[in-house]
């Protein structure tokens, strides 16, 4: 797959299918990015777990935090990685020794690894590099547009009224 580009219909559908969300770099603090995704996809009504080492047991935004994915006790649809690009290996090996596999291993703004993302492709998961599931979702709802944000998204539809906090959903082409 061409990593540096990616069709809507494949992130829209990415993330209309997935329910439960491993955000791995979470963090508790209210000013990182990790944070803020965190936030905004327990607010659109993803099931959200946590994993950071240096916190678990504790808890951030309600939810518990795991120290490693092998610690979450439910199948995980989506691991959403916020490590630096050559810590990524390790967390997609760690991800593919899963049972059930997640479907999409999502690796965050300016994170990529082409050997992990073979691995994990050539056992069958999806992967996103250097994306953010946060802008991607405004971007693909509409929402973002309401910052007046060009988001390549144009639309006469009613937005349809999903679970969550002002939840549109995303848009299937």
């Amino acid at each position: 797959m061409n990593h540096d580009f990616y069709d809507d219909a494949y992130i829209s559908g990415i993330l209309n299918s997935v329910r439960t969300v491993a955000i791995v770099g979470a963090s508790a603090n209210d000013v990182r990015p990790s944070f803020f995704v965190t936030k905004y996809l327990i607010d659109k009504g993803y099931t959200v777990y946590p994993v950071n080492p240096g916190r678990a047991g504790g808890e951030i935004l309600g939810r518990p935090v795991h120290a490693r994915l092998a610690d979450i006790a439910e199948p995980v649809d989506m691991v959403d990685i916020f490590r630096a690009s050559d810590a990524v290996l390790p967390v997609v090996e760690e991800a593919l020794a899963l049972e059930p596999l997640p479907k999409v291993i999502w690796m965050q703004l300016s994170v990529r690894s082409d050997i992990a993302a073979a691995k994990a492709e050539a056992a069958g998961v999806k992967v996103v590099m250097n994306r953010c599931p946060k802008i991607e979702y405004g971007r693909l709802s509409g929402e973002i547009g309401w910052n007046g944000v060009n988001s390549r998204i144009i639309s006469s539809k009613k937005p349809l009224l999903r679970k969550g906090f002002q939840s549109f959903g995303i848009r299937m082409k």
